[in-house]
């Protein structure tokens, strides 16, 4: 009987699960971006550029701990404040997050509709090495 409904609104319990997905990352991008601009990260114009620097800046501090040999799974604290390659992780998302909801992209959209084009490309689509 469900199954009939489902198949009556044309919606399916995986699609049911992409929509609570991305709502939550729209709720959650909403939040990282109101913190950055209560702490005054949008208090001045910032490019692309600089943006996506500043992305690479945290992947580049993702590295350096992993060349200190943490493991990828630490995270250990200076003080109070948590540091690790899942940090640096996070403060990827988190920045991420923050440029979506500044340019109104939805983040969570996005990252569905690129899964189900990953899901239909070949195996290792074009055999790369990495």
């Amino acid at each position: 009987m469900i199954r009939d409904i489902e198949k009556m609104i044309n919606i399916t319990t995986k699609e049911l699960k992409m929509n609570e997905f991305i709502k939550t990352m729209n709720k959650f991008q909403k939040m990282m971006h109101k913190n950055a601009v209560d702490h005054g990260w949008h208090d001045k114009p910032v490019s692309f550029g600089t943006t996506c620097m500043n992305i690479v800046r945290e992947v580049s501090e993702a590295f350096d701990e992993y060349a200190r040999h943490r493991e990828v799974t630490e995270v250990y604290y200076k003080g109070e404040k948590p540091e690790g390659i899942p940090v640096e992780l996070a403060d990827i998302f988190i920045r991420i997050c923050d440029f979506c909801e500044k340019e109104n992209i939805s983040l969570g959209e996005v990252a569905v509709l690129k899964h189900k084009f990953n899901k239909t490309r070949s195996y290792r689509h074009g055999n790369k090495k990495v």
